[in-house]
């Protein structure tokens, strides 16, 4: 067997590896269900992904600011999924594990031909494709853009050591074009032309940093190099700010201070890398510590991230890995930190996706390079690999099966943090669903404990106190939503379906109509205020509201319903009744905003 075959065989057997050890942790995906956190945004109460690739669909997606993020590519895979699996959840959930898997191994690949390693790679690749810090990033159906915009990064980097290899502009446009398409799924991989000028220094050897005239011509050839690339990053950063000042995820300073802000993003940074080492207590939400971090975790955090600073530029002439992989991390995760807080979390373990592989260059260069050699160390080198890989593999199987169901996930969110007022209203959602309606007004009535302002909170809490019939309860809550917010379409729509149970369709009328000049083509409140005119015996105009909402959802079987009812009644005053009015559910989540 030639040495190159032999190497064929070797690299096809480390990926099938690869391969295999990730569809052991994730296969149980399989049977996993959407959860009521922006899977429903993202997915299940999404009209336009729902009814799958149109031209139509195709156009809002690109046009659409929905989730407070544009990722038209995002949007056009959802859609894609729903074309073929409609809403079986299985299929969506085996393309994310598929995109996992394609990103482990391009992964190996870009590493291998960068460094002309094997093993080193390959420990990388395992690491980031078992830790149980991406677990959220797979198992999480709204979180497809992380492993999609992974997944072009992955090809971006791939075409980059080819394009150094012979550079050209043919070469050139494979790179720009792929990191293209990545800001299109995920606007977090920004920091891409920062990456790559990082791997001109190592392990391409393309970038000297003394200050010798040499190496600064070299240095601002290659920054020059990346400037289509810089104005790409640039134009997603603009395009993302004006999508996300309009949002309601991002947070102002009066919500959490800039001093806050700083504090938190230096602990985050080294929570992370606490949660590399020792992956426990791993939550699909953190919540923000706001003003109360105590002093000494914020100065701790700022020595370790010093003190590490120091030692590897110290040490970047001998071992340029450690610099590389520092860096890496440090500025892949700039955009998420917590600078521009975008939703309440303090931290969130899918923002690890990508900048953690930095860590775990440095750490199996590192740790490579400092071993001894005396006789046997490969052997104890393999085994003691080859356990971590193993306990981080199933620490990822347990973690990826609380994911199973949302009951399951916020239960155990409960479990291992403190104060969680989103897992307690996603939880007593899940349970209100299941017509636990006590259990869940428990879980509503302690999210309201510990941030009394939350609004999603407040209506959770109203439409269980209306399935209960306490009417005048439910208003109240869906007032103190509206005190708080006094546009929330989903609490001006479920406050006027309340008035109209209690016969009051004046004020009903006069909510729906207040929704539908924000959201003039919201399908609950045209269904609503159709039924509303209906039951005043407005049979044209309710008509007029019926056929609206069927024109923007074909699939409203409510709005079917009801306008055939109407057209009955419009003709024959003694025909089949109109159907009591229906009660919309409110939205399933906390707000377009969780999985940034």
């Amino acid at each position: 067997m030639t040495d190159r075959s032999h190497q064929l065989l070797l690299l096809s057997s480390i990926c099938l590896f690869l391969t295999t050890i990730t569809l052991c942790v994730y296969w149980q995906v399989r049977t996993h269900d959407f959860v009521n956190y922006d899977d429903n945004g993202y997915v299940t109460s999404n009209r336009h992904v729902r009814s799958g690739l149109t031209w139509e669909n195709v156009g809002w997606a690109f046009t659409s600011g929905d989730m407070s993020n544009w990722h038209p590519l995002t949007w056009l895979s959802h859609m894609l999924d729903c074309e073929m699996y409609g809403l079986d959840p299985k299929g969506h959930h085996l393309t994310n594990l598929f995109f996992h898997v394609a990103n482990t191994i391009l992964l190996f690949l870009v590493l291998t031909r960068m460094t002309s390693a094997v093993w080193r790679p390959a420990l990388v690749a395992a690491l980031f494709a078992v830790h149980p810090l991406h677990v959220e990033s797979v198992a999480w159906v709204a979180e497809r853009k992380d492993v999609l915009s992974g997944f072009f990064c992955m090809i971006a980097m791939l075409a980059y050591a080819w394009y150094t290899e012979r550079p050209g502009p043919w070469r050139y446009l494979v790179v720009w074009l792929s990191f293209a398409l990545g800001l299109m799924a995920k606007p977090m991989l920004v920091t891409l032309p920062f990456v790559l000028l990082l791997l001109d220094y190592w392990p391409l050897s393309r970038l000297g940093l003394s200050s010798t005239r040499d190496n600064l011509k070299k240095a601002w050839k290659r920054v020059r190099e990346k400037l289509p690339l810089f104005a790409l990053a640039l134009a997603s950063c603009i395009v993302t700010f004006l999508v996300q000042r309009h949002g309601p995820a991002v947070q102002s300073l009066e919500q959490i201070s800039f001093q806050s802000r700083i504090a938190n993003a230096l602990v985050a940074y080294v929570g992370y890398m606490v949660k590399m080492i020792r992956p426990s207590h791993l939550a699909v939400y953190y919540p923000h510590p706001m003003n109360s971090l105590p002093a000494w975790q914020v100065v701790g955090a700022t020595l370790v991230l010093i003190s590490i600073s120091i030692v590897t530029f110290r040490q970047m002439r001998s071992r340029p890995y450690l610099i590389v992989g520092w860096l890496w991390y440090l500025g892949m995760l700039v955009p998420v930190i917590g600078i521009l807080q975008v939703g309440g979390q303090a931290m969130a373990d899918r923002y690890t996706y990508l900048p953690m592989i930095g860590l775990f260059i440095s750490v199996t260069w590192g740790v490579s390079g400092m071993i001894p050699r005396w006789a046997g160390h490969k052997v104890v080198l393999s085994v003691a690999t080859g356990l971590l890989v193993l306990a981080l593999a199933l620490s990822a199987w347990f973690q990826a099966h609380y994911w199973r169901n949302s009951e399951t996930l916020f239960e155990h969110a409960l479990q291992v943090t403190a104060n969680n007022q989103l897992a307690h209203n996603q939880l007593g959602l899940a349970l209100s669903r299941q017509g636990r309606t006590d259990e869940a007004i428990g879980h509503f009535l302690e999210a309201l404990r510990i941030t009394p302002q939350y609004v999603n909170a407040h209506i959770n809490l109203g439409n269980a106190f209306k399935d209960q019939g306490k009417l005048s309860m439910a208003v109240s809550e869906y007032q103190k939503a509206l005190h708080f917010v006094a546009n929330h379409i989903t609490a001006r729509n479920n406050l006027g379906i309340v008035f109209a149970m209690q016969g009051d369709i004046e004020k009903a009328v006069a909510l729906f109509s207040g929704v539908l000049k924000l959201d003039p083509n919201n399908t609950r409140a045209l269904n609503n205020m159709g039924i509303a005119l209906a039951k005043q015996g407005k049979f044209d105009k309710a008509i007029q509201h019926f056929s609206k909402a069927l024109r923007i959802d074909p699939e409203s079987a409510s709005a079917r319903k009801n306008l055939e009812q109407a057209l009955i009644r419009q003709g024959n005053a003694t025909g089949t009744p109109l159907s009591p009015l229906l009660p919309f559910p409110t939205s399933s989540g906390p707000g377009p905003h969780g999985s940034r």
